[in-house]
């Protein structure tokens, strides 16, 4: 299980979608629009997402609003990233040394 949630975090639209929810719950529509990609699109990572209860939905009328299932998936995420920055940091870092800068 531990596996597919990470499987289905490791795509870069599904991890814009998980930022873009962080401060709260979105339409399908203003994620089109923030995102600057197809509906289509967007609900199809949606269904993966909500598939792994990593984002819920609810019906408001002809609105479907989704919202992170739980704060610490985006905390989860923000933390991976960070990671990769030091790494970055740190690859800098020795590309300097060995170059003797």
């Amino acid at each position: 299980m531990h596996a597919e949630v990470c499987k289905t975090l490791a795509n870069p639209k599904r991890l814009e979608i998980i930022y873009a929810l962080k401060e709260g719950e979105l339409s399908v529509g203003k994620l089109v629009k923030k995102l600057g990609i197809s509906k289509a699109n967007v609900s199809q990572h949606l269904s993966v997402l909500r598939q792994r209860r990593v984002v819920v939905a609810r019906r408001e009328g002809v609105n479907i609003y989704y919202r992170i299932s739980n704060p610490k998936i985006v905390k989860a995420c923000a933390l991976m990233r960070e990671v990769l920055m030091e790494q970055l940091a740190e690859e800098g870092k020795i590309v300097k040394k060995a170059e003797g800068v």
